[in-house]
């Protein structure tokens, strides 16, 4: 029986938690701005771009994330390519992060009411003015609560990294575990820690959904 006290555990979990948050970070803006890229192509006149980015979409939705983390670190290798745990990771996460938020972020350009389309057309702009000046605007207000709310998504999805031996908070858990022989104080830790992370970040995604019902106008 190892001699771990509650205060060692606690704080070898937050040193692991704090690379989930780390993680996280780096799969929710490498995620964004790739998904941003996709989403242009996504709305853009091209039916070629279009069907590119809905079979990408289908590709990573439909597949299961644990599938996605060990292709990426096992596949890679076969292919000549050495990748670390971490690198795996924050790749995987953020091509899995990118395809849910150009899933979201289209919906909300859908959500868009089509006359605001007909009105830029008929000010005389073009396609790309109406989605700058008109769409977009308009659309992004709309996908801030469900691009918070993801987050939380992203978080709780990382600790699925610990199957190709990325030591982030669940990692840290069952290493600690497996030497101090304590798995329910342990893990009740590791579960107090997402909470912790995740519940402030689902506050503030249905206070952002509650505003913007209020400003919407009817």
């Amino acid at each position: 029986m190892s001699d771990f006290t509650l205060w060692d555990i606690a704080r070898n979990l937050i040193i692991g938690a704090r690379w989930t948050v780390l993680l996280s970070f780096i799969a929710f803006v490498g995620g964004g701005a790739v998904g941003m890229v996709l989403l242009a192509m996504r709305v853009s006149k091209s039916t070629a771009l279009q069907h590119g980015v809905a079979w990408y979409v289908e590709l990573f939705q439909g597949t299961p994330l644990v599938l996605q983390l060990f292709l990426g670190f096992f596949g890679l290798p076969l292919l000549g390519i050495d990748v670390s745990p971490w690198s795996a990771a924050a790749v995987t996460l953020t091509l899995y992060t990118s395809a849910y938020l150009v899933d979201i972020w289209r919906g909300c350009v859908d959500a868009v009411p089509r006359g605001q389309w007909g009105a830029g057309a008929s000010l005389g702009m073009t396609y790309g003015q109406q989605l700058r000046y008109i769409i977009w605007p308009q659309a992004l207000q709309i996908a801030v609560a469900p691009t918070v709310g993801f987050l939380v998504q992203v978080v709780k999805s990382t600790s699925l990294t610990s199957i190709i031996g990325f030591v982030e908070l669940t990692k840290t858990g069952s290493m600690i575990t497996n030497t101090a022989f304590r798995p329910f104080p342990i893990y009740g830790m590791v579960a107090v820690l997402y909470f912790a992370m995740c519940f402030p970040l689902t506050r503030y995604a249905r206070l952002l959904e509650n505003r913007y019902q209020v400003a919407r106008p009817r």
